[in-house]
């Protein structure tokens, strides 16, 4: 008997194909039709956190996101299609406020080369990163840097955003994401020995 698909809800933001501008503008009306905001990049935010603080604090994290995305929907540029920045920029701030976890972290896989937390940064070393460097080498790198160098790094890097899309996220000029990469790459590679394993990531 063949499997029939039904067909998709013409009435859906992905039905009538709209970016998330659309979206957040008519939620302005129908509050309802944010969780299709939610629906398409809750993964990308919680996935996002748990690299920076690991699972435990990644679920409060992104739920805390889309609370004040809600909140600030009137505020929300709608010009803008894709809000996935808008929302990296509001993840990262709630990150900030868990500045030494994260430093923790960092500086405990460092000495042991294992992770304080079952998830989350060693996966991310041990999987993408750990290939081209030392586990414990890199954790101390990315402890090291300032939380400003950190969160531009890490939005390009993790989030995979351009480094004009990590401006945006931060509220801070294409110029001054540049320095700051530049100088979190900088640093990376001497604490590696002039190795970069985040090259692909930040190309």
């Amino acid at each position: 008997m063949a499997t029939v698909t039904p067909a998709r809800d013409p009435r859906t933001a992905a039905g009538r194909g709209e970016g998330d501008g659309a979206i957040i503008a008519r939620s302005q009306q129908e509050p309802e039709c944010f969780a299709e905001v939610f629906d398409r990049h809750y993964d990308a935010v919680h996935g996002y956190a748990a690299r920076r603080l690991g699972a435990s604090l990644a679920d409060d994290v992104a739920a805390e996101t889309f609370l004040i995305a809600f909140g600030r929907k009137g505020s929300y540029d709608v010009t803008r299609g894709n809000a996935r920045p808008w929302l990296y920029g509001i993840a990262s701030n709630l990150i900030s406020r868990h500045h030494r976890s994260e430093v923790r972290q960092y500086r405990a896989l460092a000495r042991t080369g294992v992770p304080a937390v079952a998830e989350g940064h060693a996966d991310l070393v041990a999987g993408r990163l750990d290939a081209r460097a030392r586990r414990g080498a890199l954790a101390a790198a990315l402890g090291s840097l300032s939380s400003g160098d950190r969160d531009v790094l890490l939005l390009v890097a993790w989030a995979q955003l351009s480094l004009q899309g990590a401006a945006e996220a931060l509220g801070i000029p294409d110029g001054t994401a540049r320095s700051r990469l530049h100088r979190a790459r900088k640093k990376i590679r001497a604490a590696l020995g002039e190795t970069d394993p985040l090259r692909e990531d930040l190309n």
